[in-house]
């Protein structure tokens, strides 16, 4: 308002918040529908507990007589008009916070006269306010009334929006049960051609698919009871519902449909995540097709969400070409979505490592390729960033704000398109990235073993912390761990390797052709190139060769494994000379003084932890092979993860 002399509009909200906890099942057997049905239900719990507060303030407070004939009509010839609605309102609430809390508590809940779609808590608040503005007392109702209409529309009656995350393949599951129940055929062999030929036919015929006396099999079971409790909620309870290993659009109408078997009333949106390398290759092809069915450009109301996966692609493909593929997927899809008349929202699954897109938030917003960022912009947060960035008032309204600004800077001043020869660039430097970095991680026997054992990629499980399983299968190499732990083993020992494995032989590469001059001047005119760049130089900052080297000699016995070691810990050093002839410095850090001194201030209490943590992790595998761990060490080792986490700030 200071800008432009007037407000939003009383029912604007510009910041959402959503949350995936309880509501994120992929990979994780914990996350059941009850799990779910509770954390909609405690979300209305709290939120009935803090409206209540609001609504005593602001009965203390508009006592006043004068009132619009509007307000008149609802309240009659009372001599507090004001304190009558926000009676009746806390009276709701009352009814509301008891229900909920009955509900969480697996007791009877009665729900007569609760307060549960959005409008029954606005509108009575917004009528005390116009009542307020037409009676001349409009600085009395842009006060704390205004602040609480604000809230009602940001946080809502659920309080946050419930994402909700399956697996692709769990939905193909579940149609293809029902499909076979009903004699129509081996779902899972069709083709592509074939699912989205059967599945928009069913979505757009009125007959239900779900048989009646129909027996579905126990996972079949809990997506089907999950589709139930979503169905159950209102719009604002709802975020989007995520397809994680999404690739096709079936995928997505396999979703819809499911949901609309469960009795869903409004179109939800329905996100697929495009993780792997191969999965942002084929995001722009998945997601023309889907806009090539009217039936569903129509569904989705010409407004559409897709999610772009940083930690498995960082995992899959190594961080230089993770990046590149991630920048060109978004630059397709928003080309295609314009295409076809779609607002697009990209959200973005960064963690707080760089090897999972993290990093300084505005920059990263400010180097996506250009009309992407198109007035919406959704990203998560995670793990102990969360802390960071919002632990405290005025951090949270200076990170918030930092979102805004950019997210408005982007969308009117884009940055400028990469030209033909730096797109060439990186392909070429890309091609030697993911070769060196797949020779190593998936083509080389002692990859594994030696990284199960210089980490403490075993013991993670024993800590609580992240939101699932730290596999998606018990065995397997790489491929079945999950990129947080993947990420954060790396972290603990310094070695920080998934942040720059292929970079090195990249930059290496790009030094023997002289093409160093061509690499500046795409960190000159490119923001997503520099950006990189500053990225990869804060993790080399963060790497420490002695604690690395350390790990091994105290945990790795076998010879041929430490030679990986020897040889991993000297192409970390090639990746910093590199780095520091391509920026013309004598040190990492140079140009970033602020950081480099935090760092510094940071390591004399990190550096102790990663030698007691190397000892507490011989001494944990120690007593596994007898049988049996002692508690100290066990506790001792979790006191180290979770110090040294802190220490490095972006772990996870």
């Amino acid at each position: 308002s200071d800008a432009t002399g007037k407000g939003l509009p009383l029912q604007n909200s510009p910041i959402r918040i959503a949350s995936w906890m309880g509501g994120d099942r992929d990979g994780n057997p914990n996350v059941t529908h009850d799990v779910t049905r509770q954390v909609f239900l405690l979300g209305r719990w709290m939120a009935a507990d803090l409206y209540l507060r609001d609504i005593q303030a602001l009965r203390a407070e508009l006592s006043m007589w004068q009132a619009s004939d509007e307000l008149r009509e609802r309240v009659g010839d009372s001599r507090e008009p004001y304190r009558q609605v926000l009676a009746e309102l806390r009276e709701r609430l009352i009814r509301t916070r008891d229900w909920a809390e009955a509900g969480v508590k697996g007791r009877v809940a009665d729900n007569t006269g609760i307060l549960f779609e959005n409008e029954d808590l606005t509108a009575p608040l917004e009528l005390c306010y116009r009542s307020l503005v037409d009676c001349g007392l409009a600085q009395i109702a842009n006060g704390p009334l205004l602040d609480t209409i604000r809230r009602a529309h940001t946080f809502g009656l659920p309080l946050i929006r419930l994402d909700i995350r399956q697996e692709a393949s769990r939905h193909a599951e579940a149609v293809a049960e029902m499909v076979d129940y009903l004699g129509l055929g081996d779902y899972l062999s069709w083709s592509e051609d074939d699912r989205q030929a059967f599945l928009l036919r069913e979505l757009q015929g009125r007959r239900p698919l779900v048989p009646r006396n129909w027996e579905p099999s126990e996972s079949v079971k809990e997506v089907l009871a999950t589709c139930e409790v979503v169905a159950g909620q209102t719009p604002e309870a709802l975020g989007s519902y995520v397809i994680s290993m999404a690739s096709k659009p079936s995928d997505v109408l396999s979703v819809i449909l499911l949901l609309r078997e469960a009795g869903m009333k409004f179109p939800m949106r329905v996100v697929p995540l495009f993780e792997t390398l191969s999965d942002l290759q084929g995001a722009p092809d998945s997601m023309a097709a889907l806009y090539q069915v009217d039936w569903y450009r129509e569904y989705c109301q010409g407004r559409q969400e897709v999610m772009i996966g940083y930690s498995d692609s960082s995992k899959d493909a190594g961080q230089l070409m993770a990046a590149w593929a991630q920048y060109q997927a978004q630059e397709k899809l928003t080309q295609v979505a314009r295409q076809y008349g779609v607002h697009l929202t990209l959200f973005h699954g960064r963690g707080g490592t760089v090897g999972r897109g993290g990093g300084p938030a505005n920059r990263a917003i400010l180097s996506q390729p250009p009309g992407s960022v198109n007035g919406s912009f959704r990203i998560t947060e995670q793990g102990e960033m969360i802390r960071f960035k919002f632990g405290l008032p005025r951090l949270a309204v200076q990170s918030l704000t930092l979102y805004t600004t950019a997210v408005i800077e982007a969308t009117l001043a884009p940055p400028p398109q990469p030209e033909d020869s730096w797109r060439e660039m990186m392909d070429w430097l890309t091609e030697r990235s993911l070769k060196s970095y797949r020779e190593v991680v998936r083509e080389n026997p002692d990859f594994v073993p030696y990284f199960r054992q210089v980490t403490p990629e075993t013991a993670l499980g024993k800590l609580a912390l992240g939101s699932r399983p730290a596999r998606r299968k018990a065995t397997g190499g790489v491929e079945s761990l999950r990129a947080i732990p993947w990420i954060f083993a790396w972290t603990q020992m310094r070695l920080m390797l998934p942040s720059w494995l292929g970079s090195d032989v990249a930059l290496e590469e790009a030094a023997r052709h002289q093409r160093l001059p061509e690499l500046r001047e795409m960190m000159r005119g490119w923001p997503f190139f520099r950006t990189y760049v500053d990225m990869l130089e804060m993790v080399l900052a963060k790497a420490d060769l002695r604690i690395a080297s350390y790990y091994e000699q105290t945990l790795v016995e076998d010879e041929s494994l430490r030679a990986l070691g020897s040889s991993l810990r000297e192409r970390l050093n090639g990746c910093i000379e590199r780095v520091l002839e391509l920026k013309d410095q004598q040190a990492l850090l140079e140009s970033e003084p602020v950081f480099a001194h935090s760092m510094r201030v940071r390591n004399p209490y990190t550096d102790p932890l990663h030698y007691l943590q190397a000892e507490l992790l011989k001494r944990d595998r120690e007593s596994e092979g007898k049988g049996e761990v002692p508690d100290m060490v066990e506790r001792a080792l979790k006191v180290t993860m979770a110090g040294i986490a802190a220490g490095m700030r972006n772990t996870g």
